[in-house]
């Protein structure tokens, strides 16, 4: 998986592997980013983290965070709970 940026810097991805990494239908998750039920967090990483990026993505049922380098390159991940999400998402 990788994200890419926009011209704005913004993170992008294409909703068919996050849907996968989600582990939920590609129409589920963009009917629930319509509805206004996915949740994004993008933490930049600072010291020794620096040009890393922590994302987070929560929609309904399923919770997702993957860490990448600068480049915009996948180099961990996994899926998480509600419990687990972080502050700055909708519990």
């Amino acid at each position: 998986m990788r994200f890419d940026r926009n011209t704005r810097g913004e993170w992008i991805v294409d909703p068919d592997e996050l849907a996968r990494k989600l582990g939920i239908p590609c129409e589920q998750l963009k009917a629930e980013k319509i509805l206004g039920f996915v949740h994004t967090l993008v933490v930049m990483g600072r010291g020794a983290d620096l040009g890393r990026s922590q994302v987070t993505v929560q929609c309904r049922e399923a919770a997702w965070q993957g860490v990448f380098d600068g480049a915009g390159h996948l180099i961990e991940e996994c899926r998480l709970s509600p419990d687990d999400l972080p502050d700055g998402l909708v519990h």
